[in-house]
């Protein structure tokens, strides 16, 4: 059965740094290819850690040198980083498709996520961007406004907020471009954190969570399938102990109740139950699947990975 379906591709489609990019994304284009020409409708998302840790480096290197040339805002880098992780992706997929005989067009969208300026997040900002500083470099940084905390007597070093996504501003140009019957990629790296000002859009300091972003997306375009890629097949409970078992599947109820009992590692596979959990409970017929992507195909035909659904 042909699925509308939102693909988020985790780091390990993408590599670490350009090289190592540039490679990966023919292997995981072979893979994308391989589910159009199944016949399914695909948006592809992605992550951005390594990527968007890079930008903002070169760009604090730069201001150190030369005065004119001011760190970047954490939006900016992040739009910075969907401009060329898109570029190496959808040049990629549409070489594989063109390869396989399909006449489809690929498209990179720059994509707004909106969030919550009352979001609790932004109280108390904790994901680390950017390199170490010495204590009297942090003080400067803190009296400009930029936000810093020592990091287990390695340095100081910057951290930013991780708000919870509410709404994808382009969701509609997406919608668009898939009934034209484009490849679309978007919300890359969980989207470019912004607020609402009455009709402007103002960036904001802060990273998203791309497969919560994802989730939301998945939903606003009515996708029959989120599909969550990671380093694993299937989502485990007991993990690493004597009574590990690896699911096929869990209702809503299911993930909830594991979730309660602190089964998922908050920084590692917890974020991406609670975001196959949203999309799993928005609507009737909503799946979200949970694998490795060399085992994507195989997952929609029900023979692998953690299948999340009502």
């Amino acid at each position: 059965m042909k699925k509308r379906i939102v693909l988020a591709l985790g780091g390990n489609a993408l590599g670490k740094g350009l090289p190592e990019q540039m490679k990966a994304v023919k292997n995981t284009a072979k893979t994308i290819v391989e589910l159009i020409a199944a016949g399914h409708e695909l948006v592809i998302t992605h992550g951005n850690g390594p990527q968007v840790g890079m930008i903002n480096q070169a760009f604090e290197a730069a201001s150190r040198i030369d005065a004119d040339s001011p760190a970047l805002p954490m939006s900016v880098c992040v739009a910075l980083s969907q401009g060329y992780i898109g570029y190496d992706l959808q040049n990629a997929i549409r070489e594989a498709l063109l390869n396989a005989g399909i006449d489809k067009a690929v498209v990179s969208l720059i994509t707004q996520v909106k969030v919550d300026e009352q979001d609790a997040a932004f109280q108390h900002p904790d994901k680390p961007i950017g390199s170490f500083v010495s204590p009297e470099e942090a003080q400067k940084r803190i009296a400009k406004g930029e936000v810093l905390r020592e990091d287990a007597g390695r340095g100081w070093r910057r951290v930013v907020a991780s708000p919870r996504p509410t709404e994808i501003v382009e969701a509609a140009s997406i919608r668009a471009l898939l009934e034209a019957g484009q490849v679309v990629i978007t919300v890359g790296g969980g989207g470019i954190p912004v607020v609402s000002k009455g009709n402007h859009l103002q960036g904001a300091s802060a990273v998203i969570d791309k497969d919560w972003a994802s989730a939301i997306l998945a939903r606003d375009i009515n996708a029959d399938m989120l599909i969550i890629l990671t380093a694993v097949e299937k989502v485990a409970i007991n993990f690493n102990r004597p009574d590990e078992r690896w699911l096929d599947s869990m209702t809503p109820q299911e993930a909830r109740r594991h979730i309660a009992d602190g089964q998922f590692a908050p920084g590692s596979m917890l974020p991406k139950v609670e975001a196959a959990l949203f999309f799993a409970a928005a609507g009737k017929g909503c799946q979200a699947l949970i694998t490795q992507l060399e085992k994507a195909r195989e997952g929609i035909a029900g023979e692998t990975g953690t299948l999340i659904q009502q």
